[in-house]
């Protein structure tokens, strides 16, 4: 997707993976187009009328949903004087913050160029599936004592160093919510079929004896970390109490990039943030850890970073338990991607490519609860949890970081909560800044019709 101009495929939905991923990098795209016939051996793919082959042009436009054969003449998307005036009017009205969802140096610049008041969601999973880290990252993960696995994280340490310190410059006297590793293991390893296709073609040709020897070294760890259902299973936080040596690492290497930067002049504001909490004690367990390291680094460096700690409300047993958990947190972010999954009990790629349209088609849903804010259910939750954590904690901070922070409806939702930040892709931060200026003249406007 990095390489690619624009992204056309025959599976998914507005908030399947790939949508999410394109809009971030605001790149064109049009996903579950269902049409599709795609023939991957011959490079082509065919609808009902025709064949689009190999090397022929495609133009995209990732607004409508069409697909045009040919090339198209286009423009370069800038905002007006006019939108810029516009903005300029509701960023006096808003009283709600908003944040760009953030994960390079790219985007960073993007969302402030954009006009966000920082960074609600920093994903630290790119850093680790970068090209050049993912031998380190499973070298890590294929560590059979404590010593080879916090060697091959000491590789990676100054890497996820430099990685900060470039979107901390960028970002600089404004916020950066950073999400520590979110994803399970085996999501860095090879796909369990690759390696038996070629573990089966080496043994059949008796050639590279030593290559064998580690794609069945690498295949026995992907069967030992293989889950029947990993978006339930050993991740986030989970993953860090069983190994917090990573955390750890990605703490340091927050903190030595915070120090470096104050030595040069520039602030800056940390919110360390830990994924799939459900449980108060799982933060009891983890703050320790990150505060302990974080602390080492400031004294080593003899600066002090201003930071803070928080956690995704994203298990609907953490919005039912935020009071425990507000006792030991400085910030709450809804990721309403992963509770609207819990809260369905839906698998959200599953259910748009299965049977979502048949719901919608049907008048079951009036809404794809992926693209816009359940009030009802998750939103239920969400209040719950705005009003227990702030109950238990009143100088907590509360956000959202879902892909809901860039819907119309939804951020007027959360603008109800009384929440004091949203946060999206950049490219969704100028809707954002809007629907929230907009948000406080429709409520003025039904208090004067009241009052009337």
């Amino acid at each position: 997707m990095i390489a690619a101009r624009g992204v056309l495929t025959s599976r998914g939905g507005m908030t399947s993976h790939a949508a999410v991923v394109a809009r971030g990098m605001g790149k064109p795209a049009v996903v579950g187009c269902e049409e599709l016939q795609i023939d991957p051996t011959a490079g082509s793919f065919a609808t009902s009328s025709q064949t689009v082959k190999k090397n022929d042009v495609l133009t995209i436009d990732g607004t409508t949903g069409n697909v045009l054969l040919g090339v198209v003449p286009t423009i370069e998307p800038k905002l007006s004087s006019h939108a810029k005036q516009l903005l300029a009017w509701a960023d006096q009205a808003r009283k709600l913050g908003i944040r760009g969802n953030a994960d390079t140096p790219e985007m960073a610049a993007k969302a402030r160029e954009f006009g966000a008041g920082g960074i609600g969601l920093c994903r630290t999973e790119r850093m680790f599936n970068a090209q050049d880290r993912l031998p380190i990252v499973q070298e890590m993960i294929l560590a059979t004592t404590e010593a080879e696995r916090a060697a091959a994280l000491e590789k990676l340490r100054p890497l996820q160093k430099q990685d900060f310190k470039e979107i901390f410059r960028i970002m600089h006297d404004l916020p950066v919510t950073i999400r520590l590793l979110d994803l399970p293991l085996h999501e860095f390893l090879p796909k369990f079929e690759d390696l038996v296709s070629e573990t089966s073609s080496l043994k059949a040709t008796g050639m590279d004896s030593d290559r064998l020897e580690a794609d069945e070294r690498m295949l026995r760890k992907v069967m030992t970390l293989s889950e029947h259902n990993p978006m339930l299973g050993h991740r986030g936080c989970r993953l860090a109490i069983s190994h917090p040596e990573i955390y750890e690492m990605q703490t340091r290497a927050i903190f030595e990039a915070a120090c470096e930067l104050l030595k040069e002049g520039i602030k800056v504001q940390i919110e360390l943030m830990l994924p799939l909490v459900g449980e108060a004690n799982e933060i009891r367990f983890l703050k320790p850890i990150i505060v302990g390291m974080a602390e080492k680094v400031m004294t080593s460096s003899g600066q002090k970073v201003e930071y803070k700690i928080g956690t995704m409300i994203e298990v609907p047993r953490a919005a039912l338990t935020a009071d425990e958990i507000a006792k030991f947190t400085d910030f709450f972010s809804f990721g309403t991607n992963d509770l609207t999954q819990a809260t369905f009990a839906f698998s959200r790629d599953d259910a748009e490519a299965k049977f979502l349209k048949d719901y919608l088609d049907n008048g079951i849903l009036k809404v794809d609860p992926f693209e816009v804010l359940d009030r009802n259910g998750v939103g239920r939750l969400m209040q719950l949890a705005v009003e227990a954590g702030r109950r238990s904690n009143p100088q907590i901070k509360v956000g959202i970081c879902g892909e809901h922070g860039g819907e119309p409806s939804s951020v007027e939702f959360c603008y109800q909560l009384r929440l004091d930040y949203v946060s999206c892709s950049p490219y969704r931060v100028p809707v954002a800044r809007l629907v929230a200026g907009q948000a406080v003249a429709r409520e003025h406007l039904v208090k004067s019709t009241e009052n009337q």
